[in-house]
């Protein structure tokens, strides 16, 4: 009972449910769908950043920031919601930024229309680079993400893991997680900062 109760999280077999101070323990098929999900969050980032770092010097969070960037009007973007759109806190963001502008990929200066914010911009030569880096990019993207699946089940993939990103963010800010009906709702209100 031991091993796989507790090291494979799910009760045994016709087990009794779980009194109020036990743990809701997962049922097989759930058990099996977290361990695949837990590949996915543990393995594919570590694939799309080696193919990154071995094919144009840049790591994944650092490819993620400067794409969010070419694609912004005029290429910049305040730091708070370059931190949002890029998944990351802003420490792991101006830390990022600090390695991208000492490349001179990246450039902060101060928001003209408000100077208490930060806004960081694509320089022409982190332009050169997200162009080069992204037909590679894509190609691993498709490989290990898309290739495997129809355009019903990507479908299914965004809906399932736009709920799962939904509840991440919510817990993240220490709010009561949305309710499914609320997830679909739109985008969150976006940082100023």
């Amino acid at each position: 009972m031991g091993h796989r109760y507790a090291g494979a999280m799910s009760a045994p077999d016709g087990a009794p449910c779980p009194a109020d101070d036990e743990p809701p323990w997962l049922t097989d098929q759930e058990r099996d769908t977290w361990l695949e999900v837990s590949t996915l969050v543990l393995q594919l980032p570590g694939l799309l950043d080696a193919q990154l770092q071995r094919d144009s010097g840049l790591g994944l969070f650092e490819y993620l920031v400067m794409s969010w960037l070419s694609m912004a009007p005029d290429r910049r973007i305040r730091m708070g919601e370059l931190a949002q759109l890029a998944r990351g806190s802003m420490s792991r963001l101006s830390n990022v930024v600090k390695r991208l502008e000492e490349r001179g990929l990246v450039r902060r200066v101060p928001d003209p229309t408000d100077g208490r914010y930060t806004i960081a911009l694509l320089t022409d030569a982190g332009w050169e680079q997200v162009v080069d880096a992204a037909p590679g990019h894509v190609r691993a993207v498709r490989r290990y993400v898309l290739d495997p699946l129809t355009s019903k089940q990507v479908s299914a993939l965004h809906e399932v893991s736009g709920l799962i990103a939904e509840r991440i963010r919510a817990g993240g800010r220490g709010d009561q997680p949305a309710r499914p009906s609320e997830a679909n709702a739109g985008p969150p209100a976006r940082d100023q900062g």
